[in-house]
C-alpha cells in the first residue's frame, strides 16, 4: 500500500475530500465516528487530517463548509473534532516547556532504553496482540490510523506492554503522514494520565471488538491503567504578539509545511517579490516527507498564480538560502505564517537570529483563527469547547 492513493498531496484533493464528506458531517458522524471498519472502509470519518495538518485546507474552511450544510447542534461533534487540533496547538503554545520536556526525554530514551527487544516487537507489530499488531503494521504501511485505533494503540503500548509513552509518541511521529507535534504529543500524554492528571484511557477488549465490528478481540490486555506522574506543567504563559510587518513593505514570502495555503493568510495584493516553499516534512518520517514534498510543488504553482511572484521550492529551512533569496529579490524582510511549537518553530527562531547580522528581518504572522482560539486553551478542553460556538460567530480578518 502507498500513501498517494489515500492522501493525494494537493489542495484540490483536500477540497474534494471535504466536499465528499460534508453531507456526512452531521448526525451520521456523531453516531458512527468511533467505529473503525478498517482500511478502505472508513467512510464514517473525514480522513482530512493530512491536509489540515499542513493547512492545505484550513480549519476555518472545513468548519465553514460543514456549517453551511448542517446546524451547529447537528455538526457539533465534528466541529469539536476539528477544534481539538486547534486546542492542542494553543495549549502547547502557552506551555512550550512541555515540548522541550518531551524532546529531552525522547533523546535520553533513544540513547539508553533497556527494553529494546520489546520495543522492536511493538514497532514491528510482532507482540501477538490482536489489533495492536495490525495497527502497527498499518501505520508503517499507510501512514494513517483511525483516531480510535490511535487511542487503543497508545493505551496498550503504555499499560499492557509497559513501554515508555515518549517512545510510542516518537513511533507515531516517525510514521504518521499527519504527524503533528501538539496533537500527537498531548494525545499520548492524555492516554498516559499526564495531560489531565490522574485521568487515563484504558483499552478494553470488548470495546475494541465492538467498534471494529468484531475484527479484533485482543486477549491479555491490562485491566487497570494507573496514571503516570511527572512534575507539574508550567502555568500557561501569555500568547506572544504577532509580527509587525506592514503589508505595503516589499518582502520575500516563506512557506513552510506548517501552513501551505498562504493565499488565505495574506492578501492577494501583498508586495511579495518572490517566494520560497520549504519541502521538508516531519523529521525522519518518510510518509510526511513525501506528502510535503509533493504538496510543495502544488503550493508553488498556487503562489505564483495568486501573488504573481516567482516561487522556488527548497529542501530545507536554511538561513543562508533565505539570505540569498532576500538579496536576489532586493528585500530586507521575509514574511511567513507563524509556526506553532515544534521543529519548524525552532528552525525559524534559529534562522531569525542568523539573519539579523545581515540586516534581514524574519517576521511570523499569526492567523486570525489562532489568535482567536489559542488564548482559550489555558485549561481543559471542556472549558475550551464552551467558547467554540460564540467564537465561530465572529468574522475572521487577515
Amino acid at each position: 500500500m502507498t500513501n498517494a492513493p489515500l492522501f493525494p498531496p494537493t489542495r484540490a484533493a483536500g477540497l474534494g475530500r471535504l466536499a465528499a464528506f460534508v453531507p456526512r458531517a452531521g448526525r451520521d458522524y456523531a453516531q458512527g465516528r468511533n467505529a473503525d471498519p478498517g482500511p478502505g472502509a472508513r467512510h464514517n470519518v473525514s480522513q482530512l487530517s493530512p491536509w489540515l495538518r499542513h493547512r492545505l485546507v484550513t480549519e476555518a474552511e472545513v468548519v465553514d463548509a460543514v456549517l453551511a450544510r448542517h446546524s451547529f447542534a447537528a455538526a457539533e461533534k465534528f466541529v469539536q473534532e476539528v477544534l481539538w487540533r486547534t486546542y492542542w496547538k494553543g495549549w502547547l503554545e502557552l506551555r512550550p516547556a512541555i515540548w522541550d520536556r518531551y524532546t529531552t526525554e525522547r533523546g535520553a530514551l533513544r540513547a539508553g532504553f533497556r527494553g529494546t527487544r520489546d520495543l522492536a516487537r511493538a514497532e514491528a507489530g510482532a507482540t501477538g496482540i490482536a489489533g495492536f499488531d495490525d495497527w502497527a503494521q498499518e501505520l508503517v504501511a499507510t501512514g494513517y490510523l483511525h483516531n480510535h485505533a490511535r487511542m487503543w494503540f497508545a493505551s496498550i503500548w503504555i499499560f499492557t506492554l509497559r513501554l515508555p509513552w515518549v517512545l510510542g509518541a516518537d513511533f507515531f511521529m516517525r510514521h504518521l503522514v499527519d504527524a503533528d507535534p501538539a496533537s500527537n504529543t498531548l494525545s499520548w500524554r492524555w492516554v498516559a494520565g499526564l495531560q489531565t492528571p490522574g485521568k487515563t484511557y484504558l483499552a478494553r477488549a470488548d470495546n475494541i471488538a465492538r467498534y471494529t465490528d468484531g475484527r479484533f478481540a485482543p486477549q491479555g490486555l491490562a485491566t487497570t491503567a494507573t496514571a503516570l506522574t511527572e512534575p507539574p506543567p508550567p502555568a500557561p504563559a501569555a500568547l506572544a504578539p504577532g509580527g509587525d510587518w506592514h503589508p505595503d513593505q516589499p518582502a520575500l514570502l516563506l512557506v513552510t509545511s506548517e501552513d501551505m495555503h498562504p493565499e488565505s493568510a495574506f492578501a492577494a495584493t501583498s508586495p511579495f517579490r518572490a517566494a520560497l516553499i520549504v519541502s521538508a516534512g516531519a523529521p525522519g518520517n518518510a510518509a510526511s516527507q513525501a506528502f510535503v514534498a509533493a504538496a510543495a510543488a502544488d503550493t508553488a504553482a498556487r503562489v505564483e498564480a495568486h501573488f504573481g511572484c516567482p516561487a522556488t521550492v527548497v529542501p530545507a529551512l536554511d538561513a543562508a538560502a533565505l539570505a540569498a533569496a532576500a538579496a536576489a529579490a532586493q528585500v530586507t524582510v521575509i514574511v511567513t505564517a507563524a509556526a506553532p511549537v515544534g521543529p519548524t518553530a525552532t528552525a525559524l527562531a534559529a534562522a531569525r537570529i542568523a539573519l539579523q547580522p545581515q540586516g534581514v528581518r524574519l517576521i511570523e504572522r499569526r492567523r486570525a483563527w489562532d489568535t482567536r482560539f489559542w488564548p482559550h486553551a489555558r485549561k481543559g478542553f471542556f472549558a475550551f469547547k464552551e467558547q467554540i460556538e460564540p467564537l465561530l460567530g465572529q468574522p475572521l480578518l487577515l
